[in-house]
């Protein structure tokens, strides 16, 4: 072992007992319960990893040899609340004061080959529990009240090798429970872990046992790897295990397209580029995107997805991929709605996606205040997160052609900004409300006056605001236009 990592060994060891000490009282008082009443209790596996690793836990679980009702008659004296929602899984839950817990009962259960749901058996001895977990990092626990450290996989040595193994065998442990793929790929970007080759091969090898795992256990591990400090890892092995063919078969596809301007080595290593730029703008000073921000990466991701769909070649032989915008929206919105991401989520991935490169054009040519409008208005409360996408979709290593395309948006955006101050873009309407659009045309609610609304709304749009009598004469002027004649105030129409 490399002083390296002997080093790791001890500094780990060193913040597992500062961790331990910082524990609340309160969870000494559990522990005290429970060896009372004759049985065992131990902190276990991510609360101990994160000890370890000197990051706060949030979350504090504990395994034992009680039986669930045994557990809740514990928590139903220690806490103030508690509950019984996972007790077909031997869980139970309860709060004292601010600390939350969830004690589970020992288990040893696996799914069937067809099962998308584990064979629940309670087991008798912490290893045996400890057997059945994930990885050797997450199979390492505390017993109390004793403190007594206990790591049968050797998962200390392999949290300070920053190394992913399984307590079992690959193909047993992830026969058992499939999901432990994908959290394989979450791990490595949250904790910067590598993954053991044997790891490594089962998941190439037993990626289509996926399919029995409910799909929105996979959006959650998704969203987890996504949102981490560091998704690019993660992604990255979905990609070259196959596992992401089965569960965003989309980004894989981008290693087979050429980026357009040739640019870089696939468009699949461009989006890759757009996601970290954009991670580097959220909560940035440009524009108020706190990070981790679930739409703005998810956006930056997939925002080209519709380029192997609409690749062409010209005469020439450059490459194109005219309207990827348009047919990558609609992509995005199938896949995010396959994997049950919320309606709110698609739409705005969608969206963003739609809107991506109405920037392009503006370096090359004053926009109107027309179009400055137009493009705020059709951002409309996603606009803070266009010009982050925007912006961070520009990957060119061509360091002048960046700063034009940078000092370019500056300009935009300073238009806005300009814009908003003197005409109110955030809440673009017309100079002339329902109400008088009916009094003026003579005319009751229904059809006409939302069209009539909807034009007024593009001459704002289009001119800015007007005045109230010029805005009256622009619909009388509108009105006398339409092809089907109407009798109103201001004679026959």
């Amino acid at each position: 072992m490399s002083q390296t990592s002997e080093q790791r060994l001890v500094d780990a060891r060193r913040l597992l007992a500062a961790g331990l000490v910082s524990l609340d009282p309160s969870v000494a008082a559990l522990a005290a319960s429970f060896e009372a009443a004759g049985h065992q209790l131990a902190l276990v596996g991510g609360p101990v990893r994160d000890a370890l690793l000197g990051r706060p836990a949030l979350d504090l679980d504990f395994t034992t040899d009680a039986r669930p009702e045994h557990t809740e008659k514990l928590l139903a004296a220690w806490g103030q609340a508690h509950w019984d929602i996972g007790r077909a899984f031997g869980t139970i839950g309860a709060r004292r004061g601010d600390v939350i817990v969830e004690v589970t009962t020992y288990r040893s259960d696996r799914y069937r080959a067809t099962s998308r749901k584990p064979e629940v058996a309670f087991g008798d001895t912490l290893p045996g529990d400890l057997g059945r977990r994930d990885f050797t990092v997450n199979a390492m626990a505390v017993q109390l009240p004793s403190m007594t450290f206990v790591d049968p996989f050797d998962g200390l040595t392999d949290l300070a090798a920053r190394r992913l193994r399984t307590p079992a065998s690959p193909e047993e442990s992830f026969s058992d429970d499939p999901l432990r793929m994908l959290r394989a790929a979450r791990f490595a970007a949250q904790l910067g872990f590598t993954v053991d080759p044997p790891v490594l091969s089962a998941m190439e090898q037993m990626g289509q046992r996926l399919s029995i795992v409910a799909v929105e256990r996979i959006r959650t591990e998704l969203e987890k790897l996504i949102l981490a400090d560091r998704p690019r890892p993660g992604l990255e092995i979905l990609v070259e295990t196959g596992l992401a063919d089965l569960v965003l078969p989309e980004l894989p596809a981008l290693r087979l397209e050429a980026d357009e301007h040739r640019r870089h080595k696939d468009v699949y290593e461009h989006s890759l580029m757009v996601l970290e730029q954009a991670m580097a703008l959220e909560n940035g000073p440009r524009g108020p995107v706190p990070g981790p921000d679930l739409v703005i990466r998810l956006a930056a991701l997939l925002h080209d997805i519709g380029k192997p769909a609409t690749r062409r070649f010209d005469p020439s032989g450059a490459v194109t991929f005219h309207h990827h915008e348009v047919v990558g929206a609609k992509l995005v919105a199938r896949r995010l709605k396959a994997l049950r991401f919320d309606k709110e989520t698609t739409r705005c991935v969608a969206r963003l996606t739609e809107l991506h490169l109405r920037f392009h054009g503006y370096g090359e040519g004053e926009w109107t205040d027309s179009a400055v409008r137009r493009y705020v208005a059709d951002a409309g409360p996603l606009l803070d997160r266009l010009h982050v996408l925007t912006r961070s979709d520009c990957t060119t290593r061509n360091k002048r052609k960046a700063a034009r395309l940078a000092a370019a948006y500056d300009d935009l955006e300073a238009r806005i900004v300009r814009l908003k101050e003197q005409e109110e873009l955030d809440a673009v309407r017309p100079d002339l409300d329902g109400n008088e659009i009916m009094r003026l045309l003579g005319i009751g609610p229904g059809k006409e006056v939302g069209r009539a609304w909807k034009y007024l709304k593009e001459l704002r749009l289009d001119r800015g605001p007007l005045p109230a009598e010029q805005a009256r004469e622009e619909l009388l002027r509108w009105w006398a236009t339409q092809r089907e004649p109407r009798t109103g105030p201001a004679g026959p129409q």
